[in-house]
């Protein structure tokens, strides 16, 4: 290809003003041969010069001929395919996508459904934002990449990114033997016609990245390009740049999809390491013993409401509930009964003694820990449901009391299902206690009734009296 310098100092034979100019007869060889792969327009040379009269801004100026445009829109394309990387994603499909989930409650398996038929409305009609909030393997990188695979497959371009990666591939710009330099890459990518940005949140978030990510967003808010989102994230915990974007409800659809990981199909939801469930099986609801034949009118009417509020908790899991009572009355019994009702519908639950959770949390920066304490971190304050017995009897360390009010918070923001277990007289400090006092978040029951342990119970039959 020549220099442009070249091509300056050569006679320019193309006009810009139509199609039908073809070189000019002393330019032709004696013996011409058919060369097809000639643009009859600027006859190979690739620019045209303006055609305007004498004393035009543009008279003189070097324009590029309609192929070599075709040419560079074919080599952008290319670049941004091997940036979206979806020839290793071709499996993602709406086909092998299963939109009622394994296994899932009614509820749950609806809401896959709506995520499904979203995706698939926005790949068929591409406009506005799609915003796919949910846990890890619940199935949203399948939606995302199943979209970006279908209008590719239409013969429009997409661009298919994780957002980590895609930080990397602007950062790679600046090296000194990039073939693509930084204004072109980052254009390239904040301005294509569909970009679907998968694992929004997963980027080390330093100034620079935050920065960059905001000029994205901004921009394609403004021009209202059709964008798709992904994330494992709350919306509180997105830059709120970012997120007053996301949630305009004139450009944005937010879909929060509740299936579990489909990886986990046929675990037992609540056989997680975390969990001590496994321990408290028999501790349910039908187990459950409201001790009528040995308590006070008063305590018996007290125990029987906090059965029928863990009951109904139980049905549909929504906001905070809080146990307060004496050792042994019953208060990890009806927590444990709310999980073990959970993990039978096959839905997801974490329980977990507060002590125990703290020093699984320490294991985890041990450098041979399977695992690293982020993700056993993310792993308990975005449970569904989570189960904190015997909140007050750890170590109140200031790293301990950091670490609980962080799990606290989050889950008070998010609003995520939380049923907690403390003794009477345990004195918390006034950031937790602000939250679980918090009425409209949270259910604070009192459970009178004194330890039962070592008491007969009604249900229990007697031994039989044997002669001697």
């Amino acid at each position: 290809m020549a220099h442009i310098n070249d091509i300056l100092n050569q006679p320019i034979t193309g006009s810009s003003k139509g199609s039908k100019n073809t070189p000019a007869d002393d330019d032709r060889p004696a013996n011409p041969e058919p060369q097809e792969w000639l643009c009859p327009v600027c006859g190979g040379a690739g620019f045209l010069r303006v055609d305007v009269p004498v004393g035009h801004p543009d008279f003189g100026k070097i324009v590029p001929c309609r192929c070599r445009l075709e040419e560079q829109e074919k080599l952008r394309l290319k670049r941004l395919r091997a940036i979206s990387n979806l020839d290793t994603m071709t499996r993602f499909t709406f086909d092998r996508f299963v939109p009622e989930g394994y296994g899932l409650p009614p509820h749950k398996a609806e809401n896959l459904r709506q995520a499904f038929e979203a995706a698939r409305e926005f790949a068929a009609h591409p406009r506005g934002w799609l915003v796919l909030l949910g846990g890890y393997g619940c199935g949203k990188t399948h939606l995302a990449a199943a979209i970006a695979n279908e209008v590719v497959n239409q013969g429009k371009p997409a661009i298919f990114v994780v957002v980590p990666d895609l930080l990397d591939h602007l950062r790679s710009t600046f090296s000194p033997y990039s073939e693509v330099g930084y204004d072109q890459r980052f254009d390239e990518i904040r301005s294509a016609s569909l970009l679907i940005l998968d694992d929004l949140g997963a980027h080390s978030s330093t100034p620079w990245a935050q920065e960059k990510l905001f000029q994205i967003f901004n921009y394609r808010y403004n021009a209202q390009l059709p964008t798709v989102v992904t994330t494992n994230h709350s919306l509180e915990e997105i830059d709120p740049r970012i997120r007053s974007r996301l949630v305009d409800p004139e450009l944005s659809r937010i879909i929060k999809i509740q299936a579990p990981d489909f990886r986990q199909t046929g675990i037992n939801h609540g056989s997680s390491d975390l969990s001590s469930l496994a321990l408290h099986s028999d501790q349910t609801f039908d187990t459950f013993d409201l001790r009528t034949h040995e308590l006070d009118r008063e305590k018996a009417e007290n125990l029987k409401r906090a059965f029928h509020t863990a009951k109904k908790f139980a049905e549909d899991p929504q906001d905070w509930l809080a146990f307060f009572g004496t050792y042994g009355c019953g208060k990890t019994h009806l927590a444990a009964a709310i999980a073990n009702e959970v993990t039978r519908r096959g839905e997801t639950a974490l329980f977990v003694v507060v002590p125990d959770l703290l020093d699984h949390l320490r294991a985890s920066f041990n450098p041979n820990s399977p695992t690293p304490y982020d993700k056993r971190f993310d792993e308990i304050r975005k449970s569904p449901l989570l189960i904190l017995d015997d909140l007050g009897t750890e170590s109140a360390t200031p790293w301990a009391e950091e670490k609980l009010y962080q799990l606290f918070n989050y889950r008070y923001n998010a609003r995520l299902p939380t049923v907690i277990t403390m003794a009477k007289d345990v004195d918390l400090k006034p950031r937790l206690k602000s939250l679980l006092l918090d009425v409209g978040r949270c259910t604070p029951f009192e459970i009178l009734a004194p330890s039962y342990r070592g008491l007969p119970s009604r249900n229990t039959p007697k031994p039989k009296r044997t002669r001697r």
